[in-house]
């Protein structure tokens, strides 16, 4: 990108959202980041089987689910800074019933807790990002902010990691969230105000924009300035936008399913060919190191040539890598094969950076855009909670490697569906 007036205003907002957007997302994700992986075990401690302690672990996922419709609620009814700041107190009680609960119901609940403050979180900041990024640079502040997120959950488990090994005790990781959580509250609550200093105002670069299933009541298109209106609610708001949420949403859907299943599947086919848990974290390591490396340059596409240009390649990338992984069952060389299939997984993922929070700022609408975001982030949610189910089904009932292949098929569905109905323009 050339250092144009476009390129001077995009640095100019991108960092005075630092202290207000993305160094709270870096602190909630390092704590979650440090007590995620931590969450079976102290599942198992407290005398859950392994199944069980998976369904422990599932309930971040589900509290993410079910947060995500009356979070977009919240945020239409009190703003993006009382949201954050309040999910932020609520999700430190569920940190503190975590670290002292005697029992594993309290430890369910406290992580399903944890799970809906986490969606209330993150849809905040997605629809201040909606309403306040120009659209000339709106692609590379929404990667920034995924990036800020993966970041945060790259660094927490080695964070833990220091914290276990210094204190030898599961409870400081925990404790430390806990830390993470009061820094973010007080950054939301005594910080700049964001919703203050960046206002929104007309832009012009709206004019041309993709808006699908956006208008008044006369049926004229709703223009770029923020305007003043009734809020529609949650359910109306899904019912009014359907059709771009079961076409475009289902495409994102399947973006997420793939990007959750690679979580799955790396560290599964590791243990499916006898490698050694070592060499199996580097290897995870490493596709999630190039992963991390590339999320701001899928804004930088998204911005300068259109959505399609990351989507696209991102979902053929990672359908590509599945469905080679699966072909590879049985080679001589599968520890070769399984190092570079991740590195080509991580290339896609990180090129995928942004996408979905990019395509659901494009089609909210611009007067009230949290009910539409809480559809389409339990859209996409359920997408990615599905994988994980999907690869385990299928693995049980043939091998993972048709599990592998079956992922990679759906990645090539998504990138069919994301040629369809992604637009080509440049906004």
């Amino acid at each position: 990108m050339t250092d144009g007036p476009d390129s001077v205003r995009a640095r100019e907002v991108l960092w005075g959202f630092g202290p207000m957007v993305y160094a709270p997302t870096v602190l909630f994700a390092l704590g979650e980041g440090a007590v995620l992986p931590l969450i079976p075990v102290i599942a198992s401690r407290l005398g859950a089987d392994v199944p069980t302690a998976a369904l422990v672990a599932s309930a971040l996922v589900v509290g993410q689910l079910c947060g995500n419709l009356p979070a977009g609620w919240a945020v239409a009814r009190f703003g993006e800074r009382v949201t954050m700041a309040v999910a932020g107190v609520i999700a430190l009680g569920g940190v503190a019933v975590l670290a002292l609960a005697p029992s594993l119901g309290l430890v369910a609940l406290a992580v399903l807790v944890v799970g809906i403050c986490a969606a209330a979180f993150g849809l905040a900041r997605h629809s201040f990002m909606t309403t306040r990024v120009p659209q000339a640079f709106r692609a590379r502040a929404l990667s920034l902010l995924g990036g800020s997120f993966r970041f945060g959950m790259f660094v927490g488990p080695f964070a833990a990691a220091a914290l276990l090994a210094l204190f030898r005790t599961d409870a400081s990781a925990i404790w430390f969230f806990a830390v993470c959580l009061v820094a973010t509250v007080i950054l939301v609550v005594f910080g700049p105000d964001p919703e203050a200093r960046f206002t929104p105002r007309p832009d012009p670069a709206r004019a041309s924009a993709w808006q699908p299933d956006v208008a008044d009541d006369s049926g004229e298109p709703v223009s770029g300035s923020i305007p003043v209106v009734e809020r529609a609610g949650v359910f109306r708001t899904m019912w009014r936008h359907r059709s771009v949420l079961g076409r475009l949403g289902l495409a994102a859907a399947s973006l997420s399913a793939v990007r959750s299943a690679r979580q799955v599947v790396l560290p599964l086919w590791g243990v499916w060919i006898g490698l050694d848990a070592q060499t199996i974290a580097l290897v995870v390591g490493i596709s999630g190191a190039i992963d991390f490396a590339l999320f701001y340059a899928s804004g930088q596409v998204m911005d300068r040539f259109g959505r399609l240009w990351a989507a696209l390649p991102a979902m053929v990338l990672m359908s590509a890598g599945f469905l080679a992984l699966a072909l590879t069952s049985g080679s001589d060389q599968q520890s070769m094969w399984f190092a570079m299939f991740a590195a080509v997984l991580g290339v896609g993922n990180g090129l995928s950076s942004g996408i979905l929070l990019t395509l659901g700022a494009d089609a909210a609408p611009k007067d009230d855009p949290a009910p539409f975001l809480g559809s389409w982030r339990t859209l996409t949610d359920a997408g990615g909670a599905a994988a994980p189910l999907a690869v385990s089904a299928i693995a049980s009932m043939s091998s993972l490697a048709i599990a592998t292949g079956a992922m990679g098929l759906v990645g090539l569905l998504g990138a069919a569906a994301f040629l369809r109905w992604v637009p080509r323009t440049r906004r």
